[in-house]
């Protein structure tokens, strides 16, 4: 879980009041079939063409976050744009490792639940939605991979040296800052949010989780069985 917050802010709450949720997205069966050795790659090759689909979409997301997020808040401005900035390289890295994995990235279709996630995200990109909703959103998106794929570099893992790059990528400790700092610019921004919007921005951080799973659900097979 996301740790160096006030264990009082709003959502550090949320983290625990919802734990059960927050576990199931974060310790699904396929990033534990990663952590321990046992994943079919052909499960891994379907996540990653799929989350290349989702990235792509991921980039309008965040330029609508970045748009919302208030001309004063400099620091939180610099802070996004930087995770803006990096999504290049990202897709860049999609890329490359389809072609070493042989994955046509060309012709690959967004499955439903895919479909689902980017919807969502589409709905948070609406000029009525809140600043204080698209940045939990935009955290909780970031901080599940984080602390997913940190699982998989713990000391008693069995990770692939196949998919290595792939966990370092999103469970490195850099991260792991990057989604702190995101958490506080959330908690900042619910601070001053009307209880409503407060209310508004729980249900779109339980949805996200509700579409992680979804997604590492579709990535390992079982909307298929």
């Amino acid at each position: 879980m996301a740790t160096g917050i006030e264990s009082s802010s709003i959502t550090s709450e949320w983290l625990k009041q919802h734990a059960q949720l927050y576990s199931e997205a974060t310790f699904h069966p396929f990033i534990q079939s990663i952590k321990n050795g046992s994943i079919d790659f052909n499960c891994f090759k379907r996540w990653l063409s799929q989350d290349y689909i989702f990235v792509r979409e991921f980039v309008r997301f965040l330029a609508s976050v970045l748009l919302k997020t208030p001309k004063n808040s400099t620091a939180d401005i610099d802070i996004i744009l930087g995770g803006l900035a990096a999504l290049e390289q990202e897709i860049s890295w999609f890329k490359k490792e389809a072609s070493n994995w042989e994955v046509d990235l060309i012709n690959c279709n967004p499955q439903k639940s895919n479909q689902d996630y980017c919807r969502f995200l589409e709905s948070l990109m609406q000029p009525d939605v809140e600043y204080a909703v698209i940045i939990v959103a935009f955290w909780t998106i970031e901080v599940v991979y984080c602390d997913s794929f940190a699982t998989c570099l713990e000391s008693d893992a069995k990770t692939s040296p196949l998919l290595l790059e792939a966990c370092q990528r999103w469970g490195n400790q850099g991260f792991k800052q990057y989604c702190m700092s995101l958490q506080k610019i959330a908690d900042k921004a619910l601070n001053s949010a009307p209880q409503d919007v407060q209310h508004k921005a729980e249900e779109t951080f339980t949805h996200v989780l509700r579409n992680e799973i979804e997604f590492w659900n579709m990535s390992y097979g079982y909307d298929m069985k």
